[in-house]
């Protein structure tokens, strides 16, 4: 889950402003998977939710589905979920590739399919954007990908998942960061770290964190929860607190962004 969060009062402004509690201005769900035979019921389920009375903030206030673009069924697979609700956003479908197989998580390597990488142009019928989760060896396949859609915004889930922290596996994330970075389409999304490292520090997360940020900018780069998977690792209130320590010597500006400004204007909200 995307959270776009500020702090009671307005968002983060510095020490001042932490005497308030967190607040959550908004949220964008992001591809649970619950049916892949059906994912356009996870849509509209979410919708009902948003929807409902009872919850007054409406949320999440934006969805990223799922869809496979190498199937034959896309086109109307999308325009279901364009359908079932005002609030999507974007699409996810994940893209790990690995080198050693029991990393990979996505069935086929799809950015080496070239009619998998022509059928991400639908996404510009309905303006969506597409979440990319990818390790660092894909990361020129997908600043490539990036390059070939300008008009399309690619978002990198989970700060590029450095999940490899030896020497090379350090030096080709960042590496890969910066080729990324390169792209005016691409932005960042800082999370999952407790995918990695599940006793995970606030001094053990700050290169994780502010590496990405230096390379992207904080008008590329949002903070996110990664809830409900999150809470194996770490409380929602810890994570927040501990984005907050590392960005304090950022300005307002800085702030605002990595917090709520880059998700509203990234994802529509």
């Amino acid at each position: 889950m995307q959270d776009v969060a500020g702090l009671e009062g307005g968002p983060p402004s510095g020490r001042a402003g932490l005497s308030g509690a967190w607040r959550m201005l908004g949220s964008v769900h992001v591809q649970a998977n619950i049916d892949p035979s059906d994912p356009v019921a996870e849509t509209r389920w979410l919708d009902a939710l948003a929807s409902d009375p009872v919850n007054a903030r409406g949320l999440p206030s934006g969805i990223v589905a799922w869809a496979d673009f190498s199937a034959p069924s896309l086109d109307a697979l999308l325009d279901a979920h364009a359908q079932a609700s005002s609030r999507m956003r974007g699409i996810r479908q994940v893209l790990n590739r690995h080198p050693n197989p029991r990393l990979n998580r996505a069935v086929h390597d799809f950015l080496a399919d070239a009619g998998w990488r022509d059928r991400i142009g639908a996404l510009r019928r309905y303006g969506w954007s597409f979440d990319a989760q990818i390790y660092w060896h894909q990361m020129d396949s997908l600043a490539a990908l990036a390059a070939r859609h300008d008009s399309i915004t690619f978002i990198v889930d989970h700060a590029g998942m450095p999940v490899e922290r030896d020497r090379d596996g350090l030096a080709g994330w960042r590496k890969g960061l910066r080729t990324l970075a390169a792209c005016p389409n691409v932005v960042i999304k800082l999370s999952g770290y407790g995918m990695a490292d599940i006793g995970w520090t606030v001094d053990r997360l700050k290169p994780y964190v502010i590496e990405p940020i230096e390379c992207f900018g904080a008008e590329r780069a949002m903070f996110a929860s990664n809830f409900p998977v999150d809470r194996l690792m770490s409380d929602y209130a810890r994570l927040w607190q501990s984005y907050d320590a590392l960005t304090r010597g950022a300005s307002n500006a800085e702030r605002t962004a990595l917090f709520c400004g880059t998700a509203r204007r990234v994802y529509r909200l």
